[in-house]
């Protein structure tokens, strides 16, 4: 599965926590994360991710144009719902996408760990039929 990892920054230390809980399990899948959490993540938990801009500067947009590809599988983005971000905009379409094209979305750690479960027992294999994919690809 492709598995987008974003933090807000007051949320990346919550977001690296999760990640070693359950580092087996995504140590699995092909992950994606914007800039400074997935700089962190490399740093601290040594899976392969593939970085893209911090989210002011376009990362949000990156990653749902993937969502627009139907390229992801799920995302895991733990927002700061306490603090105003500058790319509001940008953070409402990711979610907004989501939506569109049925990505699982998890905007904070309950959720992210009910779906990370799913994900572990095999719940969200429907994911690569809407991809078009066959359970061998």
């Amino acid at each position: 599965m492709e598995i987008a990892l974003i933090a807000h920054d007051k949320k990346k230390d919550d977001m690296l926590r999760f990640i070693t809980a359950y580092k087996k399990i995504f140590a699995k899948h092909r992950l994606y994360a914007t800039g400074t959490t997935g700089k962190r993540i490399i740093e601290e938990t040594k899976l392969s991710v593939h970085r893209f801009q911090s989210g002011p500067f376009g990362g949000d947009q990156e990653i749902g144009a993937l969502i627009a590809k139907n390229k992801l599988d799920m995302v895991i983005f733990f927002r700061d719902p306490l603090t105003a971000q500058p790319h509001e905009p940008d953070v409402s379409a990711l979610m907004r996408l989501c939506d569109v094209y049925s990505v699982p979305l998890a905007t904070n750690m309950g959720t992210a760990e009910v779906l990370i479960r799913g994900l572990e027992k095999g719940d969200l294999d429907w994911r690569s039929i809407t991809r078009g994919e066959t359970k061998n690809e």
